[in-house]
């Protein structure tokens, strides 16, 4: 005996089917969401409109990237990749260098303690034939800000020179705009900007059009960096989520959020400073917005950085973090830190308190330094 399939309770578990469009596309497609998250991304991050593509990741977005620069990183160019750098925006472009036989040009920092990525330094390791290079618009470590404007400016002065920018760690903290940042590659994790784990990445539509070959198959159209790259690697249910992320973001002034970010991570800086002797601050020391994101890693002399972590925090609710978070090549050979141990880590944002960070302050010096 055959039952009767009940439509009408099938579609309550479909919250899309509540508004007007009626689905023949197995709930939808890609247009009609590219759509949504163009009305959001672009103002959000003056994001031109379909010039990003979203993925799973800032490091899988940049290994594709890298693949999509195969023609144009041709045997006997050379690239400059930052040791400040996160390794999703350095372990791409080694592998590529190691399969076109390129150059790699490492550009560092002489101050070991508060380690910047200077231009003029740049400048002196390009030439005619370098074809990209890859720095961080802010340390996952040390949080100071890089003039990635000025930066760009110095990529540009070299013909076919590309600049591929890391923001995972500044993007919580600014508003971004890429076009009056001039680069030609821009990510960032909508994770770490309070949303979903999913990432974009920001093309220039000249360089696309100019450098870049497309992965996806050989019949599909290539006008957008999502058909680029894409590859049907995006969540459409995460992506979802995207717009209420963005109206969140947008509710807030960012120049109020550095204000109070700047109250935030002064109150623990100013710790630290005052026990020059116990601390070693790694990055910029002062608390100034316009140089640093709230972002504080350091060393307590004497004591591993585990050691004081764990401590601290089988004291109290307190979370925060010790290690090198993917960028060794920072901790170990500019900062001279044991990879594995690495640093003590805190990461402000605008959703915490001056009432919080004073709070870690005291149980954090009444933990460690207790006789």
């Amino acid at each position: 005996m055959s039952s009767t399939f009940d439509v009408r309770a099938a579609r309550k578990h479909f919250p899309a089917l509540d508004k007007d469009q009626i689905y023949f596309d197995n709930a939808g497609g890609s247009q009609v969401l590219q759509e949504v998250i163009d009305a959001c991304v672009t103002p959000l991050a003056a994001y031109p409109p379909r010039a990003y593509v979203l993925g799973p990741s800032t490091t899988q977005l940049f290994r594709n990237l890298s693949f999509a620069l195969y023609d144009h990183l041709s045997p006997g160019s050379e690239i400059v990749l930052s040791k400040l750098d996160h390794e999703a925006n350095v372990a791409a472009w080694l592998q590529l260098a190691q399969w076109r036989d390129l150059t790699v040009k490492w550009w560092s920092s002489t101050d070991i303690r508060n380690p910047r990525l200077d231009p003029n330094d740049l400048r002196e390791l390009m030439s005619d034939k370098t074809k990209l290079v890859a720095c961080t618009h802010t340390s996952n470590i040390l949080g100071t800000i890089s003039d990635i404007k000025r930066i760009a400016q110095t990529v540009h002065e070299f013909p076919h020179a590309l600049l591929a920018v890391d923001a995972v760690a500044y993007a919580p903290h600014r508003q971004v705009d890429v076009k009056d940042l001039e680069v030609d590659f821009y990510a960032f994790s909508w994770y770490k900007v309070y949303g979903p784990h999913m990432a974009v990445l920001y093309a220039k539509k000249s360089t696309q059009d100019t450098y870049m070959r497309s992965l996806d198959h050989y019949f599909k159209a290539t006008g957008s960096l999502e058909d680029k790259l894409g590859l049907a690697a995006a969540s459409y249910e995460l992506t979802a989520s995207i717009p209420r992320v963005c109206e969140y973001l947008a509710s807030t002034p960012w120049n109020v959020i550095a204000e109070h970010e700047e109250k935030l991570q002064e109150i623990l800086l100013s710790y630290l400073r005052s026990k020059p002797d116990a601390f070693q601050i790694w990055g910029e020391p002062s608390a100034d917005s316009t140089k640093r994101v709230p972002v504080i890693s350091f060393t307590v002399r004497g004591r591993s950085s585990r050691e004081v972590v764990e401590l601290v925090q089988g004291k109290s609710d307190f979370g925060f973090r010790w290690g090198a978070f993917y960028s060794n090549r920072l901790v170990k050979e500019v900062l001279g830190l044991d990879e594995v141990d690495g640093v003590v880590r805190v990461s402000l944002v605008h959703y915490n308190t001056e009432e919080e960070v004073r709070g870690f302050v005291k149980t954090f010096d009444e933990t460690v330094f207790s006789k």
